[in-house]
């Protein structure tokens, strides 16, 4: 009976769905993990690896630096070439430098493995949204998004406390050795698990590549070296120089060229363009915030690794609580206003932190701040996944997401240099009030920055109900884009 024959298929499908969603999240976990999972392992780095602290930040600027420049490129790679197999070809890149890190014998074979590891998880990464947009259908995205995001989300919020405890109770090099065990799990997963898809045409843009790799990584190495060599110096201005003009380049290619990398008329649509800038901004004020914040509890509230990261899990857990209902929401009544009234509440929690923050505040007087702003990331991710997905044709989707990831990347190195340095210019480490003194004003800008976010993501447009409640009908995003 047609009934019987199409039980299978839906099993399968449910399936498929289940086992796109699981691995796309391990994967996006671990490549999101190591933006910050170092940071609290640099003092142990240095008394094993040698090297000046300022030197040790190139273990955490290397991996940025190549993830963030690279990411499109993987994205274009992908579409190319096949989603799934250069997937299984950046998840291997990453897990063997993820073994190179944990096995380096000295500090530039850390950096370089560091390098590597960014080099694989800019092919991977932008590919686990697409690899789980063909495997979902369109009703459920929005809940499957919500899982992603959570795992994501959870994975950036929570890089010190897994590497603080993990450098506390077993070596630093098992911050590392994590990956392997996932990676070579996911790979055969990945084989068997995903299908394969493709855009439709999709050819490289070799021009466009070198462009926006130059660009970015011109600006982002301005960034990372601007605090340690001075913003004046000649590094310093010629990097972001020759970033800002490759970029310019960069720009004017996306217009002019027939087939670009990133057409920039995907930006003439206010959803594409404001959830773009809402990105930016939020990894901008939080990764800033969270750099600053987890110093500021092992450093001045005497915490150890663990113990600050645990106190912190009212802000970095609450994604596995609240982002599946957030993507269940934006499927109700559009991304728009569920991303806006989180970075609203994001904004509010970096407020309250800056108003009760103190040298010898209590952990209750703390609370409310890290709640609001748990929540307030919870209600960001999974929508904002789906507001990129949505706002482009699948055939654009890969690309897509991985500018956004590209420009998540590019705000929170951005958000380091900022907030070091308003640190460095209002306090320093001299004693817990120098600390408070240059933590406070930095929150304050963080904040301020977070809620530009809210008012770039609602300058996307609404989405218009179906009759009935079934679903939603095209955007107002898509009909832009169609239009032009």
């Amino acid at each position: 009976m047609p009934e019987q024959k199409a039980q299978p298929e839906q099993t399968a499908s449910r399936g498929g769905m289940v086992w796109a969603l699981v691995i796309t999240s391990v994967a996006g976990f671990m490549a999101a993990l190591d933006n910050l999972v170092v940071t609290t392992a640099l003092p142990s780095i240095r008394e094993d690896l040698g090297g000046a602290l300022h030197d040790l930040e190139w273990t955490v600027s290397a991996y940025t630096l190549t993830f963030a420049v690279l990411l499109m490129f993987g994205a274009a790679l992908g579409d190319r070439y096949g989603r799934r197999r250069l997937f299984t070809v950046g998840l291997t890149i990453f897990t063997a430098a993820s073994a190179a890190a944990a096995l380096a014998p000295g500090l530039d074979a850390l950096i370089a493995a560091r390098a590597v590891q960014g080099v694989g998880a800019a092919i991977m990464m932008p590919l686990t949204l697409t690899l789980l947009t063909a495997a979902v259908p369109q009703a459920k995205r929005g809940m499957a998004y919500g899982i992603w995001g959570a795992v994501n989300g959870l994975a950036v919020a929570s890089g010190p406390l897994i590497g603080g405890s993990l450098t506390e109770h077993v070596s630093w090099q098992w911050i590392f050795w994590l990956n392997v065990p996932l990676g070579l799990a996911l790979l055969p997963l990945a084989r068997l698990r995903l299908a394969e898809s493709h855009a439709p045409g999709a050819r490289l843009d070799t021009v466009g590549t070198l462009l926006a790799s130059g660009g970015l990584f011109g600006i982002v190495y301005a960034l990372v070296r601007g605090p340690i060599d001075g913003w004046s110096s000649a590094t310093v201005l010629v990097s972001l120089s020759a970033g800002v003009l490759l970029l310019g380049g960069f720009i004017r290619h996306g217009m002019r060229h027939r087939a670009p990398m990133l057409p920039m008329r995907l930006f003439r649509s206010r959803a594409f363009a404001g959830i773009n800038a809402a990105s930016l901004l939020m990894f901008l004020g939080m990764f800033g915030s969270i750099f600053l914040l987890s110093q500021y509890m092992q450093g001045v509230l005497g915490y150890s690794p663990t113990e600050a990261g645990l106190r912190m899990l009212p802000w970095t857990g609450m994604p596995m609580l609240i982002s599946p209902l957030a993507g269940y929401l934006s499927d109700r009544i559009g991304g728009r206003p569920v991303v806006a009234a989180g970075l609203f509440f994001q904004a509010v929690g970096l407020a309250w932190y800056a108003v009760v923050v103190a040298p010898d505040v209590s952990y209750a007087t703390q609370l409310p701040a890290l709640i609001i702003s748990g929540i307030g990331m919870s209600l960001y991710f999974a929508p904002a996944s789906n507001l990129v997905m949505s706002s482009v044709r699948p055939q654009e989707q890969g690309i897509a997401s991985g500018a956004n990831n590209a420009l998540r990347e590019v705000g929170g190195a951005l958000g380091i240099a900022v907030m070091s340095s308003i640190f460095s210019a209002q306090g320093g480490y001299g004693s817990g009030q120098d600390f408070v003194n240059g933590l406070e004003p930095a929150l304050w800008v963080g904040s301020a920055v977070v809620a530009l976010a809210a008012v770039a993501a609602l300058c996307i447009p609404f989405r218009r109900r179906a009759a009935g409640g079934a679903g939603t009908t095209a955007s107002t995003s898509e009909d832009e884009l169609i239009a032009v």
